[in-house]
């Protein structure tokens, strides 16, 4: 087995998901020889979980304390809406993360946000219809009849405030962490023309020491596939 020196994963969800998101994936990351956190949002415990004043800083507050409780080294992983946090984190622990991994995602530049056109009073996102997503460019390939059922009986609205929340990075150091982007519902080809800090996808890719890697499926490769996406991450975590 290859020495990975400090093997501590910690995998941030994106919208609508918690920790149980990566059930399938924890498995291969441990018998890899690394070891996975997992990760539930606050307000993403439960359905009956109050995410009236949940903010990005809690979002961000809640990584940051995961990641300076584990030895420096951390390969921290995040998926879509984790995606944009886990550049905040890095930003505020660089010295702490030896990779960062975007799963069909990126870090935000700073001032941009997820959803900014949310309304003020917003509390919480609700998971829209499969027809809704895909109409955004959000595919659910992959996912058959019962993956789609077992997706409903489990999410939670995500909280309004930090998706509408703008990103705030500042520590030109964020930019030396090398970056793995595993690419699922864009395929890699595409999403380098589109790494740059402006429209429409306003990440900071373009600035960053990136390796791209395709897994090709749809936008939520954690339930579509799962030992794909495992394996990328092991990889990542030996490079």
């Amino acid at each position: 087995m290859a020495n990975f020196g400090n093997p501590h994963v910690v995998l941030v969800p994106g919208f609508w998901l918690g920790a149980w998101a990566w059930d399938d994936v924890v498995g291969p990351l441990r018998d890899a020889g690394l070891e996975p956190h997992a990760v539930t949002l606050p307000g993403l415990e439960s359905v009956e979980a109050d995410r009236s004043a949940v903010t990005r800083e809690d979002h961000v507050g809640s990584v940051v304390r995961l990641v300076e409780s584990l030895p420096p080294g951390v390969l921290l992983v995040g998926h879509s809406g984790g995606g944009a946090l886990v550049g905040e984190v890095v930003d505020r622990v660089p010295e702490r993360v030896r990779r960062a991994v975007y799963v069909d995602s990126g870090p935000l530049a700073d001032g941009a946000a997820i959803s900014p056109d949310l309304p003020s009073d917003a509390v919480e996102i609700p998971l829209p219809s499969w027809a809704s997503l895909e109409a955004v460019g959000t595919s659910a390939e992959g996912l058959d009849d019962a993956m789609r059922a077992a997706f409903r009986a489990r999410d939670v609205p995500h909280p309004a405030g930090p998706a509408r929340e703008p990103v705030r990075v500042s520590d030109p150091r964020r930019l030396a962490v090398p970056v793995t982007v595993i690419c699922s519902s864009l395929p890699s080809e595409v999403l380098r023309t589109l790494a740059h800090s402006g429209p429409p996808l306003h990440t900071e890719l373009g600035d960053l020491d990136v390796t791209y890697v395709d897994v090709p499926t749809g936008h939520w490769p954690m339930l579509s596939r799962p030992a794909e996406l495992a394996a990328a991450i092991i990889a990542s975590a030996s490079s």
